[in-house]
């Protein structure tokens, strides 16, 4: 008997520009809609693939072939359109290849978007029960680990609370747990641990490494390449809905880090892997020194500043813009965030265009390459968001002006100072 559990064969998904955000309430609307596709097909297979070339069509996913073992851990990692979701959906049977087949031999737990299957007016102990049933679990196999679910999401207090009133985080934990106490034979995880904090990551890491050491087979997606190297045995480095690099996840990191650089050298105002709803759009990111002049690496210690130019879709003057700059390191640990708003400095009213720069004193990363991501919002709605969007490569520097250059580090310089004192 094959121990493949997971066999995908020329997998492609495209979508139509125009109709993915199209909604069908009523049974009228739904078959306006069929009758609209029957015509536009003219007897066409509805598997057929559009032209290579067509300008409204995204291909998601492109001829993709894999195969899981049982008891892997496989990573997916890739870029902001890769396809990595794409994938886990049609793995997990939420939508259907346009050509293509997925081979899933055994029970398949998914947690891909925060909430799925939850409903909002009821209770958290009535979705676990929901969310459970959808998700093929016995009422019976829920009352035996409904006290292990709620203990572990941490949401004892308001198991009784409709979810609607939950935050994103206790979303996601309970969502988490439901998953993950199923027993499923294969658990497809997405990026949405990202929601909760450190801690429950952590716990979620635990409890996938639990899952795996008992012979069962994860699908992990993430931008944390720390996490993906310590819990996965294998990666697959996805781009433009192809696998382009395949193996053991440091080297598939080491790849995914050179992508990721030589793309952050492209224009940032042509990058098309980003979210928000565009009413203004990052142009152009780049690194100054304290009397203005544009570096390329900066030293431990250095005064810097983050210059970023936008447009405003409509050319008109921007209202309660609040930007985000975050960094990480190039595996894709979280170092610090600069907020405008958050530092006390917002930005009631922008020109419709221009630059904002977001100073940094005395930059306290030790040697290394860090990445960062842009993120905006106006009025709590994200208008750009686009991660990777730049680099900055740091040196050696005298971060504590003791005259000796800090050439190693864990990532993050604190200042500080050191007393003794005389016990009697």
């Amino acid at each position: 008997m094959s121990d493949v559990v997971i066999r995908a064969e020329r997998l492609s998904k495209v979508y139509k520009i125009g109709v993915l955000k199209q909604r069908h309430d009523t049974l009228r609307d739904q078959l306006v809609h069929s009758v609209k596709s029957l015509i536009s097909r003219n007897g066409r297979h509805s598997h057929q693939l559009p032209p290579q070339s067509s300008i409204d069509t995204i291909w998601a996913l492109r001829d993709l072939s894999f195969e899981v073992k049982q008891g892997e851990v496989v990573g997916l990692i890739g870029r902001n359109g890769a396809g990595k979701s794409t994938l886990l959906k049609i793995l997990s049977r939420i939508t259907e290849p346009t050509s293509g087949r997925a081979e899933i031999y055994g029970r398949v737990g998914s947690l891909l978007e925060v909430g799925t299957g939850f409903h909002a007016e009821l209770t958290g102990r009535e979705n676990v029960y929901l969310n459970g049933a959808i998700l093929g679990m016995k009422r019976a196999e829920i009352n035996r680990k409904f006290d292990e679910i709620v203990a572990f999401a941490e949401t004892e207090k308001f198991i009784d609370t409709p979810v609607k009133r939950y935050s994103s985080g206790m979303y996601v934990r309970l969502a988490f747990a439901v998953a993950a106490h199923m027993e499923p034979e294969i658990l497809v995880v997405d990026e949405v641990l990202a929601v909760g904090d450190v801690a429950f990551q952590r716990k979620c890491l635990g409890k996938m490494a639990d899952i795996a050491r008992q012979g069962r087979t994860v699908l992990f997606v993430s931008h944390n390449m720390a996490a993906v190297q310590g819990l996965c045995s294998r990666a697959c480095l996805l781009s433009a809905g192809q696998i382009i690099g395949e193996g053991l996840p440091t080297e598939v990191v080491r790849m995914y880090v050179a992508e990721t650089s030589q793309a952050s050298l492209a224009s940032l105002e042509e990058r098309k892997d980003r979210q928000g709803t565009g009413k203004i759009r990052f142009v152009k990111v780049y690194i100054v020194d304290d009397e203005g002049r544009r570096i390329d690496t900066a030293l431990c210690g250095q005064d810097i500043g983050i210059v970023v130019s936008y447009r405003a879709r409509d050319h008109q003057p921007v209202s309660q813009l609040d930007i985000h700059i975050t960094f990480y390191t190039s595996l894709g640990q979280f170092m610090f965030t600069c907020s405008s708003e958050g530092s006390g400095s917002p930005f009631d009213v922008l020109p419709a265009s221009g630059e904002v720069v977001c100073h940094i004193p005395e930059l306290p990363l030790a040697p290394g390459q860090y990445v960062f991501n842009l993120f905006s919002s106006v009025g709590g709605e994200i208008v750009d968001w686009v991660q990777q969007a730049g680099y900055v490569d740091v040196a050696a520097g005298d971060y504590f002006g003791t005259g000796q250059l800090r050439t190693h580090g864990d990532g993050f310089l604190v200042k500080h100072k050191w007393s003794v004192r005389t016990l009697c």
